[in-house]
């Protein structure tokens, strides 16, 4: 029963750093703040000021997402200390792999709830709207955002966020040339903002019958949800709106009317579209929203005062060096050029496993070496 002894040890020395975590996410604050929270919902006038209402709804929402994430880790710390006594008192090895296993979901939960405490920025606990776009290379690179926009589709299934489709634009033979994607969840932009960039594929193309290796380019820009409650005033006369008809995934509505809206910022030269919604009030409602949440990331990144400061196409929204490079051939090897953390199980990346590359990211940031 030894190894129940080692499991017992290495769990015992994980229990001072779950009462720091308590206390790094504030959890006695937290929890008086649901309670007037609470109180205010029970209020009958609670529900005069709709608009609110709804945010103090979704503010204890994601209170309660946080108390009970550290709930859940406490319960796993217990139900896995149980079961390793039961073992030795019945002297049952059957049990291990089960404690163990248990084990190891304790520590991945633990490290990323540690990591969580890491997300101090304004935005950190926004969503997160990703837009993917295919570098040069035709299909072979509208190949790869398809891949790209599959693999952070199950990276935030895997994590129980919510995707939404905001525009898409099919390739001309296979592939996407360019989407963008709503992913909502608590944390969703700081986690996801280490993502931004140009990713590099690396490998022998399906679509050259030579059977040649191919090196292709997808960048991918991060940008938090910013909600009504940022006041940021843009001109009317600074945009330039198109409408056109839809194509690509969005439902039974799509290519039936010009409902679909593109926004070109005219100063920056940033554009924006969406084509999910169903009406042309909703889609342009929705890239105005993508709009000012691109100027306001921008606004904070470079330190202006206001948005009319931003001049000129930025440089963080053109092509730049690759931040992430994906091999296939002539080996397997998916490499972050930033940190140096690496992945040889490339197929366990592309399928959405790249909570390694985002945690090493937010270490290194954390640490002032990035």
């Amino acid at each position: 029963m030894l190894q129940f002894e080692e499991l017992k040890q290495q769990l015992t020395a994980l229990k001072p750093q779950i009462d720091d975590l308590a206390e790094a996410i504030g959890l006695s604050e937290l929890q008086k703040k649901l309670g007037a929270l609470e109180e205010q919902g029970a209020d009958p006038a609670f529900w005069n000021d709709l608009e609110q209402s709804q945010k103090t709804l979704q503010q204890t929402t994601q209170i309660k997402s946080k108390i009970g994430d550290y709930n859940r880790l406490v319960s796993l710390y217990e139900d896995i200390s149980t079961l390793i006594e039961i073992a030795l008192e019945e002297q049952d090895e059957a049990l291990y792999t089960e404690a163990e296993q248990t084990f190891q979901t304790l520590v991945g939960e633990l490290e990323t709830q540690k990591l969580s405490t890491l997300l101090s920025g304004e935005y950190d606990g926004k969503n997160a709207i990703l837009t993917f776009h295919a570098g040069a290379g035709g299909t072979e690179a509208q190949d790869w955002v398809e891949m790209l926009y599959r693999m952070y589709t199950h990276w935030a299934e895997k994590h129980k966020f919510k995707v939404k489709v905001l525009d898409y634009l099919d390739g001309d033979e296979a592939g996407i040339k360019s989407a963008s994607i709503l992913i909502e969840g608590i944390n969703a932009y700081g986690f996801l903002k280490s993502e931004a960039g140009v990713h590099r594929l690396v490998r022998v193309s399906p679509f050259d019958a030579s059977g040649r290796r191919h090196t292709s380019f997808a960048s991918l820009e991060v940008m938090p949800e910013i909600d009504d409650a940022v006041d940021v005033e843009i001109n009317e006369s600074d945009l330039k709106v198109d409408t056109y008809r839809a194509s690509g995934a969005g439902g039974q509505h799509v290519n039936k009317t010009e409902s679909a809206i593109r926004i070109t910022h005219l100063p920056t030269g940033i554009v924006v579209a969406c084509q999910n919604e169903r009406s042309q009030h909703q889609n342009r409602e929705v890239a105005m929203k993508m709009l000012i949440s691109k100027l306001t990331q921008i606004k904070e990144r470079e330190h202006l005062d206001k948005i009319g400061d931003i001049k000129g196409e930025q440089k963080d929204i053109a092509w730049g060096s690759q931040i992430r490079s994906y091999v296939f051939m002539p080996y397997t090897l998916a490499k972050d050029h930033r940190t140096g953390y690496e992945m040889g199980n490339i197929n366990a990346v592309m399928d959405g496993d790249i909570d390694g590359f985002i945690n090493a990211y937010l270490k290194a940031k954390s640490l002032g070496q990035i």
